[in-house]
């Protein structure tokens, strides 16, 4: 028992579901377990999360908290200190970075921030920048340059979104496509 795909449960664990309803035989049947009349015996009856009996639920008692502002800038964020893997003279842009596996996700746009030290001479361009990267890479020799905020609408977000989990899902069907095909020879 030391391999994962042989694990079980252990023995009288697991149960079939009772199915109530079914018959005087089953020892279910008529009022399916549930006596004669009344609410409890109706369908549609306090058979929700959060339901106090009648009394105003704690969910509806709480006051309604927060604002999610969808025209948010939000900022891809890269360190000063993240930038000194850079050469001298070299640009350094979102492209440079996605290339250097620095950045993940572009987001909104890409922020320097100031964090650490800088010795190399660059042309950085950024979307955004805090005072103490300007002055950071200023120092070193090398230049800024503020770009333009490019707002990504939020249905063009939720299409690139989309595009992603339907490629790794059409990268995992090929796998278990492969795999099937793999132990289907052997």
């Amino acid at each position: 028992m030391h391999e994962l795909t042989r694990l079980k449960a252990p023995a009288r664990s697991t149960h079939e579901k009772k199915r109530v309803g079914r018959g005087q035989a089953s020892g279910q049947g008529k009022t399916a377990g549930r006596g004669g009349k009344g609410q409890k015996a109706r369908s549609g009856n306090m058979n929700f999360g959060g339901f106090e009996g009648g009394q105003m639920p704690l969910q509806r008692r709480l006051p309604k908290v927060g604002f999610k502002n969808f025209f948010r800038v939000e900022y891809a964020v890269v360190n000063v200190s993240d930038l000194a893997s850079f050469s001298d003279g070299s640009t350094v842009d979102a492209d440079a970075l996605s290339a250097a596996g620095l950045l993940k996700d572009r987001k909104d746009g890409l922020k320097i921030l100031g964090e650490g030290e800088l010795k190399a001479k660059l042309v950085v361009k950024a979307n955004a920048f805090s005072e103490s990267a300007k002055a950071k890479i200023t120092a070193a020799g090398g230049t800024v340059e503020e770009l333009l905020v490019r707002r990504v609408p939020v249905e063009e977000k939720k299409n690139a979104s989309k595009a992603k989990h339907k490629a790794y899902y059409a990268e995992r069907e090929k796998k278990v496509a492969a795999s099937k095909l793999k132990f289907a020879k052997k």
